[in-house]
């Protein structure tokens, strides 16, 4: 067979001239004999096995479990369960409030840590309410953790070298996706073994003959020149026979215009655009929205702080007295409130938005009536990826304010938001439930692949939200995933296209 080893990438040349027949060949290998960098490698084995001179002998998946940051905090202080019985075995019973102020860990963490002790009878309440120590030194599951954690500073950990209780106890501990609240994240590795082919033998043989090392060069440079240093050097032949290369002119993201085109469809009824910061305080985030502060959407599972700076500086007045003061009674709302004191501290902490409802308790304060808002809003919030979640995400989020808008008025806009904006053909409305509207309303459409999914949450504003905002009228209120309109709109079937690093797709997908 005729080998046009002019062709050849110096890459697959180097690893043809170093390679035989018979032998295995992998990426640890190469990387380390032939000091090539992890994705050199694997584009030399890409190209290669194209051309049919590697071919692929076994394929073995492996998971590794590698330290967090946090994971390297708790290695090097201990984890809260531990922090908490040695600080009780030390000082003696504490309530919990105070073991968290003492040790610097959030309540939450303090709560959760303290019942993984009392459930393994290492710990309890005693009569006074405070946290006590029952054992003298933490056992079993506590100290198996403790082992992972310093093993996991000096490397990786792979599950194949864990005891079978290291393994469940790791399984505790160790999450693949969103991993930051977890000391361990779960990496899955493939190992390939490659070996090379009679065409690819009879490859190297050609490459050898020619007297090709992969070392020629392939272009001039400046410094070269300037150096005299390809004078002896020896250049790669050019290929006048090749083809040209391909023309991609420029376009614009199919995703980006279509967010465009929302916010020029929605201004030309007459709505004005809002916006606001990605990072917002817990007030604007829920409080304004009369959200309690136990309410189980704001757990730290489902909102990601900000680590620095924890709070920010102040809250608007008066907003924050009336909305505080309807938490507790209700205020001037004709409402019970919640029936709880209102925490000043927790209301300032910062979170990246999470809604973008948020946007509409900001506007509430200074809307005029009547009065049409939207924005389009990035938001984060944790959750499994899947082919209509993602961990952040764009919501459309309105409101409209008047003396004559009800529910008839919203059922309009959902109306026209599924079946104009999505382009949706199927469309279902049922009652739903959010702590600031009432009625509450989902929509859903029918995707042709995916079937039935919500589309995202309405209903008018509950009067514990517009009257601690000085409004005094009915406010409807809608916040839709705006990307599950664009999975109908742009006829695909998954979220993550539209986040693709595949820049092909891009450059062939349909946009308006």
């Amino acid at each position: 067979m005729d080998i046009d080893v002019k062709n050849l990438h110096p890459l697959e040349v180097r690893l043809l001239r170093h390679v035989s027949l018979n032998e295995e060949i992998t990426a640890e290998r190469i990387i380390d004999e032939l000091d090539y960098k992890v994705g050199q490698c694997n584009q030399a084995f890409s190209w290669l096995s194209a051309k049919g001179y590697l071919v692929e002998q076994s394929r073995a998946t492996r998971v590794l479990y590698e330290l967090t940051e946090l994971g390297k905090e708790q290695a090097e202080k201990g984890t809260p369960a531990q922090r908490i019985f040695t600080f009780i075995k030390a000082e003696g019973p504490h309530a919990l409030p105070e073991i968290a102020s003492a040790l610097g860990l959030e309540k939450s963490e303090v709560g959760k840590a303290f019942g993984q002790l009392s459930k393994a009878q290492c710990a309890s309440m005693n009569e006074e309410n405070k946290a006590q120590a029952l054992v003298d030194v933490l056992e079993g599951e506590f100290s198996l953790t403790a082992s992972l954690l310093k093993k996991g500073l000096q490397e990786s950990l792979e599950e194949s070298n864990l005891s079978e209780d290291e393994k469940q106890a790791m399984a505790k501990i160790a999450k693949k996706r969103g991993a930051a609240s977890s000391p361990f994240k779960i990496i899955e590795r493939e190992d390939i073994v490659y070996t090379l082919t009679e065409e690819g033998a009879l490859a190297k043989d050609a490459v050898l003959k020619a007297n090709i090392t992969g070392e020629e060069l392939g272009s001039v440079t400046s410094e070269m020149l300037s150096s005299g240093s390809w004078k002896q050097g020896s250049f790669r032949p050019y290929g006048l026979n090749a083809p040209t290369s391909r023309l991609i002119p420029g376009r614009h993201n199919p995703y980006g215009n279509y967010l465009q085109w929302v916010k020029d469809k929605l201004c030309s009824l007459g709505f004005e655009e809002f916006d606001g910061p990605l990072v917002e305080n817990e007030f604007w985030n829920g409080d304004a929205l009369f959200m309690p502060q136990f309410h189980s959407a704001r757990d730290i599972h489902d909102v990601y702080y900000v680590k620095d700076p924890v709070h920010c500086k102040e809250i608007e007045e008066p907003w924050l007295s009336q909305v505080a003061a309807t938490h507790e009674d209700g205020w001037k709302t004709g409402s019970r409130g919640w029936r709880y004191s209102f925490d000043h501290e927790f209301t300032r902490r910062q979170v990246l938005r999470s809604q973008g409802t948020v946007l509409s308790a900001h506007q509430l304060s200074k809307a005029k009536i009547p009065g049409k808002y939207f924005g389009v809003a990035r938001c984060f919030r944790y959750d499994q990826v899947d082919a209509t979640h993602g961990a952040d995400f764009y919501q459309t989020e309105g409101i409209v304010l008047g003396e004559d808008v009800n529910l008839k008025t919203l059922l309009g806009l959902l109306k026209m938001f599924a079946e104009e904006i999505a382009g949706a053909e199927e469309v279902k409305y049922v009652p739903g439930y959010f702590p600031f509207t009432e009625p509450s309303i989902e929509v859903h459409i029918k995707h042709p692949v995916l079937g039935w999914f919500e589309l995202g949450g309405s209903g008018i504003f509950r009067p514990e939200v517009t009257k601690a905002m000085g409004i005094d009228v009915p406010v409807l209120a809608w916040g839709l995933g705006i990307d599950r309109m664009a999975l109908m709109h742009l006829g695909l079937n998954d979220l993550r296209e539209l986040f693709t690093p595949n820049i092909e797709s891009v450059r062939t997908r349909r946009g308006n």
